[in-house]
């Protein structure tokens, strides 16, 4: 069975966010066992899958990506939209736009 929705996620500020829940009650029915597969078409965000049990996870995952990608680098020439969007741009292709998620029990 293959079924698309589509749905929009609440508008966030940057940084890494737990959007699981949200995500959940976006979706139909799932069967008993499959894939889902998620894509963001938002240029500048990506998905990953983390712990969310320790809310450290997050703080340290975005100052990481801040470390990696780094604000007003001399080199960016897509500066028109702000000095954020470049690095965005850049941190979504780190870590992706989609997931494959195998469904175990309707879950």
């Amino acid at each position: 069975m293959i079924k698309q929705q589509e749905f929009t996620l609440t508008p966030r500020r940057r940084g890494f966010h737990l959007v699981t829940e949200e995500i959940i009650r976006n979706l139909p029915p799932l069967p008993p066992t499959g894939l889902l597969h998620l894509f963001i078409k938002h240029t500048s965000a990506g998905l990953t899958i983390n712990e969310n049990a320790d809310p450290d996870v997050q703080t340290d995952m975005e100052a990481i990506f801040n470390h990696l990608v780094k604000e007003r680098e001399p080199y960016y020439q897509h500066t028109c939209e702000g000095d954020d969007d470049m690095p965005a741009h850049a941190k979504a292709t780190l870590s992706g736009t989609s997931l494959t998620i195998p469904i175990t029990n309707g879950r």
